[in-house]
């Protein structure tokens, strides 16, 4: 069988639509069947053939119902008996429709070969085998505990203790001892300065610091006496 390839372009698809061979034909002429009879049949689609009872779906003539009469694969239309136009001059003309908008109210079964078409369909369109189910096992059901006795276990455990926390040692540090220095001869030891010292009260002058502080004051000198001789 040749095999078509799939094509994205509308203008390409147009063209094989209009240009398909017999068999893809074929296969575009199918409709849809009634629920009823795919159920019975076990097939969900089937070419329309003449013979066929069928049911109008869409269109002006919606739910009008009648054999086909003759199909028409070049242009993609059927024929139904009764469904006829009156033209202008007074004769009456077959209506064309479209195998999409019909529905398959009943099959012809005259020909033997349409038979084994459904059985290979039936066959193909049946649906894979369900896995076993398997009985839901029952949990074990607990016994029911009441209030009372969950507030009683609350108060019996205990706080959780604290992991031990374990103590860095750090290393004895050795204070240096500053060397001492020797007292000079004549000289007084001075105490180190403490806070106790810095808040005693100051130390009364020496004499001594209060002549020095006389000598720096400084007198204003006398102006000199010029001699009249000298000036002269």
């Amino acid at each position: 069988m040749q095999e078509t390839k799939r094509v994205k372009n509308p203008g390409k698809q147009r063209k094989m639509h209009f240009n398909a061979p017999a068999h893809i034909r074929h296969k575009l002429m199918a409709a849809p069947l009634s629920s009823e009879l795919a159920s019975s049949r076990g097939v969900k689609t089937l070419p329309v053939r003449k013979g066929d009872t069928v049911r109008i779906q869409r269109g002006d003539n919606k739910g009008f119902e009648g054999k086909v009469s003759r199909v028409d694969p070049k242009h993609y239309r059927i024929y139904l008996e009764g469904l006829t136009r009156e033209k202008v001059d007074g004769t009456n003309i077959f209506l064309s429709v479209h195998p999409s908008k019909i529905q398959i109210r009943n099959l012809n079964l005259d020909d033997k070969r349409r038979k084994e078409i459904l059985e290979r369909k039936k066959e193909i369109e049946k649906p894979t085998k369900e896995k076993p189910k398997t009985k839901p096992t029952k949990k074990a059901e607990k016994p029911q505990e009441t209030i009372e006795a969950k507030v009683e276990e609350v108060k019996e455990e205990k706080p959780m203790e604290a992991p031990p926390v374990e103590k860095k040692v750090t290393p004895e540090v050795v204070e240096e001892q500053a060397p001492v220095k020797e007292k000079a001869p004549g000289k007084k030891a001075t105490k180190p300065k403490t806070a106790a010292n810095r808040t005693a009260a100051p130390k009364e002058k020496a004499p001594a610091e209060e002549t020095a502080e006389k000598k720096t004051v400084a007198k204003p000198r006398a102006k000199r006496k010029i001699s009249e001789e000298g000036g002269q």
